[in-house]
């Protein structure tokens, strides 16, 4: 969630933001399976390894995201609500057990659109 859920994000910036947080996954040996955003949060679906911490893998992709972000648009800054910061500090991160991940995947994609 963007700081304050200002409206932040289209679809160039969305886009820019999968690459990045696909790449920091990597480094964590995660997979980001699924990826969906809307112009003041984004959804991820990720499968890890049980000796990643989530509290850290999060932590790295809000600050990857938010620096590179920062430095390839300049742009963005101007569309921040009042501190200089892109992303609030908290997040959600629930488990998904044995939910099979096409359900899961149903889920993300259906999070942008309109009820």
């Amino acid at each position: 969630m963007t700081k304050y859920r200002h409206k932040v994000f289209v679809d160039r910036h969305l886009n820019r933001m999968e690459e990045i947080m696909r790449e920091v996954c990597a480094d964590f040996e995660t997979e980001l399976v699924e990826f969906n955003g809307e112009n003041g949060h984004v959804h991820l679906l990720m499968n890890f390894p049980p000796k990643v911490a989530v509290s850290k893998l999060v932590n790295s992709l809000k600050g990857v995201s938010s620096r590179r972000m920062r430095q390839e648009f300049p742009d963005l800054a101007q569309r921040y609500y009042r501190a200089n910061k892109l992303w609030s500090g908290s997040y959600f991160a629930g488990s998904a057990g044995g939910a099979p991940l096409s359900i899961l995947r149903q889920y993300i994609e259906q999070q942008n659109r309109p009820q």
